[in-house]
């Protein structure tokens, strides 16, 4: 995502437990509201976040050593003309690329289908882009999504 031009980036660091959720999605929404976004896109926006921390929070830090800080980064920003957010999440849990999984079959009944893999499948179709890299020992979640015309 080095390509990514970001501009006025706000950020918070936060505990990857789901009593923190709260906290993001107000965060979240407050950066959006700042933006001008109108309330249908920030409901869209805010449950495609909400999707992507639960996800950080349930299991980016199971199989991991307990002596390391479990911790979720959301940062904010905007491209340069202003009409598109970018929600970036970081977290230092297992190495996952969320991406890298097959889409669910949605023409299946919900007894056919396999279980997980429609709240990822939801945020991508809900987002302009998603974008993931490892970096180091993070794992990088970007949404990009138009707020603005």
């Amino acid at each position: 995502m080095k390509d990514i031009v970001e501009t006025n980036k706000k950020e918070i660091v936060v505990d990857a437990v789901l009593e923190e959720l709260d906290n993001v999605t107000d965060y979240i929404s407050e950066y959006l509201a700042e933006m001008g976004c109108s309330t249908p896109m920030e409901i869209k926006i805010c449950i495609a976040c909400e999707e992507i921390f639960v996800n950080i929070a349930h299991y980016a830090y199971q199989d991991i050593d307990p002596g390391v800080p479990r911790l979720a980064s959301v940062s904010l920003s905007q491209d340069p003309s202003g009409n598109n957010v970018q929600i970036t999440f970081r977290d230092r849990g297992i190495s996952y690329n969320p991406l890298a999984k097959e889409d669910p079959d949605i023409t299946l009944s919900a007894n056919e289908r396999q279980i997980g893999g429609l709240g990822i499948f939801m945020v991508k179709k809900s987002m302009d882009k998603v974008l993931y890299e490892r970096d180091g020992d993070e794992n990088v979640l970007m949404l990009i999504k138009k707020v603005k015309e």
